[in-house]
């Protein structure tokens, strides 16, 4: 194998020959017993410092890529043979469906791999501090790409992403634009997930009544959730009207699709003026929420959701790992009817 450090690339040259022996032995570039350099040799072939050779290999070691031999030198491993990789999560935020998905994740990997969980907050620096301190420690990189849409931010959020080789990177509830390569995925399609969830319940019958979306401004998706909801509204001749707050008039016979999460202060303030308005969920007025948990079962007698299968999407993930296999996959969506719709 031939060693090459690229002047251009704004990773550390060692975490260079880091990429290039990981990337060698998954392709089979580099075969298991191979011998590689020696730390003296590597350093003098490419003329950089004999430290940051090893620095590289002994990450190389950690990782089980290579091992020494007493007086002999460095050798490849053979990497097929590891049966617990070693797998970071990095969620942008904890809630009730992150973790119905870790469960589902973690459950179907069981004893198969050592899992680390972090959460970024939605912030591209944070993920960029835990990729600066993690990108070699890690054989699988789950993470959901949930950062702010402005243009510097997602331009930052695909330089950070492309740090990760693709065969380690699995990307959750989200696939991010304009970013190429054979990386695995198992994502929502917000603007037609949405527009099919509703679709859903046209079956028997979608009653022609006003669709009124409640809604948080700060909601990352919000605006192509919205473009679903208009294309169904629109094709189905609904009226439809958008509020960020509890209206103070409610009328018999309107729908309710609540976007943020159903079981916040939004959904309370929407049943208490309901219910002063002498009306009747179910009968009266109808529900629609947004994500499913198995706590709407009992929400006020069962609560209509639209909503991924947080669960498939953890067994997906786990899948990919298991398999080695790299794939795209859209998670199933549903509308979960009951009684408030």
């Amino acid at each position: 194998m031939r060693f090459v450090i690229n002047p251009d690339n704004k990773e550390a040259i060692y975490r260079q020959l880091v990429l290039q022996v990981d990337q060698a032995l998954h392709s089979g570039k580099l075969k298991a017993g191979e011998q590689i350099p020696s730390m003296n040799e590597l350093a003098a072939q490419l003329a950089i410092s004999r430290e940051t050779v090893k620095k590289a290999y002994g990450i190389l070691v950690k990782k089980g890529l290579i091992h020494p031999k007493q007086g002999k030198g460095f050798y490849t491993a053979d990497v097929n043979a590891s049966t617990h990789p070693r797998v970071l999560v990095l969620f942008d935020k904890f809630s009730v469906y992150k973790q119905i998905l870790f469960n589902a994740f973690a459950e179907r990997l069981a004893d198969a791999a050592e899992i680390t969980i972090l959460n970024h907050n939605q912030s591209i620096d944070l993920l960029e501090h835990y990729l600066d301190d993690n990108l070699d420690n890690f054989d699988y990189y789950v993470l959901a790409p949930h950062f702010p849409l402005d243009a510097g931010t997602q331009k930052r959020v695909v330089r950070q992403l492309s740090r990760i080789p693709y065969r380690k990177l699995i990307m959750l509830d989200r696939l991010q634009p304009d970013f190429p390569g054979q990386y695995g995925a198992v994502y929502q399609d917000f603007e037609n997930d949405i527009y099919d969830g509703l679709s859903e319940g046209t079956q028997p019958a979608f009653p022609a009544r006003r669709l009124r979306v409640l809604t948080l401004p700060m909601s990352l998706f919000g605006t192509h959730i919205i473009k679903g909801v208009n294309r169904f509204v629109s094709e189905h001749h609904v009226p439809a009207e958008y509020m960020t707050t509890v209206p103070n008039s409610i009328e018999k016979g309107d729908i309710f699709l609540v976007l943020n999460s159903q079981l916040d202060d939004g959904l309370v303030a929407l049943t208490r003026r309901i219910q002063e308005a002498g009306l009747e969920i179910g009968r009266d007025v109808f529900i629609i929420s947004y994500n499913e948990s198995d706590m709407n079962e009992l929400v006020l007698g069962g609560l209509t959701t639209v909503s991924a299968d947080f669960r498939e999407m953890g067994h997906i993930a786990a899948d990919m790992i298991l398999s080695r296999r790299m794939e795209k996959v859209h998670c199933p969506f549903h509308m979960h009817r009951r009684h408030t719709f």
